[in-house]
């Protein structure tokens, strides 16, 4: 399985590719999932562009995308989009559109509650787990690991050459990971052997203008329909 991770944290300056709007993110979506991706990962954004975890932000955004793809949508929980943990949770249960899931980053304050919160609302869970960070070793305590959707395996290292032994590293960190699916993926200059790596280890992955603004060749990329259908070539 190929997810596309439409925006992330990225703004306009990251360029006129990265979807912003509720219609921009809806038309990416929709390419995206025509060139073969199976899930969205989406930042929903403020109209000026910040991450923003608001029911007046979150909803839209999910139902624009909704509107144009008959596949499972997920948007991000990080701590950026709301600092205080509390806060965060209290966004969690104000939604009034549920999307089909929601990650959580596992070495930030407040991930259990966070999950929980999504538990109680009917959400799945991605267990964001971050290479550098204790996240294993925190998800691997916590009584909401075998109850999440997936683990996602987050290589961030700034060397194509390393990212391989780190991503093993990960992995090996999450041992079994309690029995759940692993999506592995990269970030940046490691985006393109972590994907490579996932698909010849027979693990989910994903791809899109979050996670890198270039193709494997380093040309720009256009859009996240592009970046998705270089991944399934091969890369």
């Amino acid at each position: 399985m190929i997810q596309v991770c439409l925006n992330g944290a990225r703004g306009a300056g990251d360029g006129a590719a990265v979807p912003m709007s509720p219609a921009a993110l809806a038309e990416s979506a929709a390419a995206a999932v025509a060139a073969g991706a199976a899930e969205v990962h989406v930042h929903p954004k403020t109209p000026c562009g910040s991450d923003s975890l608001s029911p007046r932000v979150v909803g839209p955004a999910v139902e624009a995308i909704r509107a144009v793809v008959d596949v499972p949508v997920g948007v991000t929980t990080g701590a950026w989009a709301e600092p205080d943990p509390a806060r965060r949770v209290e966004r969690v249960r104000s939604w009034t559109v549920l999307p089909d899931y929601a990650s959580v980053n596992w070495h930030e304050d407040g991930a259990e509650e966070v999950a929980a919160a999504l538990l109680d609302r009917g959400m799945g869970i991605e267990a964001g787990i971050r290479s550098g960070t204790d996240g294993a070793r925190l998800f691997l305590n916590s009584p909401y690991a075998s109850r999440v959707l997936r683990v996602l395996a987050e290589v961030v290292d700034p060397s194509a050459e390393t990212a391989g032994p780190t991503a093993h590293a990960l992995l090996a960190e999450l041992g079994g990971a309690h029995g759940r699916p692993v999506l592995l993926h990269g970030q940046e200059a490691c985006t393109w052997p972590v994907l490579r790596l996932a698909r010849s280890l027979g693990l989910d992955t994903r791809i899109g203008l979050e996670d890198v603004l270039v193709l494997p060749d380093g040309e720009r990329a256009a859009s996240n329909a592009q970046l998705v259908r270089a991944a399934l070539a091969g890369a």
